[in-house]
């Protein structure tokens, strides 16, 4: 079998009816993979499902941050598919909110913003880890943020969040190896509607303030995501920007 081929292999994607999770599972399908999109949505992540490329792929409704669904969702993919061979932790959610306004962050969507964005995909992994383990070759891929890096983001809390994920490849590259690699990919501004209020006068501005003039595409994030899985085998514990170089402004 060659090297970019993951015919055989399972991938289970939370965010999944996202921009960037339908991306990833189009993108590990046409490689080989049979996908399980994860979302909160039932019709839309049927939809997106649906819409995939041939395969034999699920849909599942999942809450990222209800740790028994997470075990649910594992014990419902080891049921069809006796693997899982790759976790990808897409996930996510935010609220604009200017860093100086303190007040505004208050603590019930800074413990939401955790609970989501960093919680959720511990919980997620650990729920999976005996099912990567099994097979020898696990890989789990993060969607982290250069938020994380730059602290410059929708919220102080979701850049924390961010940082969070970064700190927890390392940790868990580390402790889960050599089974299981752990990876983040971290994209600048990607042109998905993510952070509710901004508009395209936002991302043109974004586009201008990056090396490479232009914001992301969900297609460039699922394309590291698949690299992760096929080319950058002996990777683990790190992060990898896509940023188009925003983080260097």
């Amino acid at each position: 079998m060659s090297a970019s081929s993951l015919s055989g292999k399972v991938a289970v994607i939370l965010g999944g009816s996202g921009g960037i999770g339908l991306a990833a599972g189009e993108a590990l399908a046409r490689l080989g993979a049979s996908i399980v999109l994860a979302g909160r949505d039932a019709d839309k992540t049927a939809s997106a499902a649906a819409a995939l490329p041939a395969g034999n792929h699920l849909a599942a409704v999942t809450e990222i941050g209800d740790s028994a669904s997470l075990r649910q969702l594992a014990d419902a993919a080891s049921h069809h598919y006796g693997r899982v061979d790759i976790l990808v932790n897409s996930a996510g959610f935010t609220r604009a909110i200017p860093h100086a306004d303190l007040d505004a962050l208050d603590d019930a969507l800074i413990d939401a913003l955790f609970a989501i964005n960093w919680r959720g995909p511990f919980a997620a992994i650990r729920a999976f880890a005996p099912l990567l383990r099994a097979n020898g070759d696990g890989l789990v891929v993060n969607v982290g943020s250069i938020a994380g890096r730059t602290g410059q983001g929708s919220n102080v809390a979701y850049c924390a969040a961010k940082a969070g994920l970064d700190v927890m490849a390392m940790s868990l590259g580390r402790a889960l190896a050599p089974d299981i690699r752990v990876l983040n990919v971290s994209p600048g501004v990607v042109d998905t509607g993510f952070v509710p209020g901004r508009d395209d006068s936002f991302n043109e501005r974004a586009a201008r303030a990056t090396p490479l003039r232009r914001i992301g595409q969900a297609q460039d994030v699922a394309d590291a995501i698949a690299a992760c899985a096929t080319s950058l085998r002996f990777a683990t514990g790190t992060t990898i920007v896509v940023d188009g170089g925003r983080q260097l402004g």
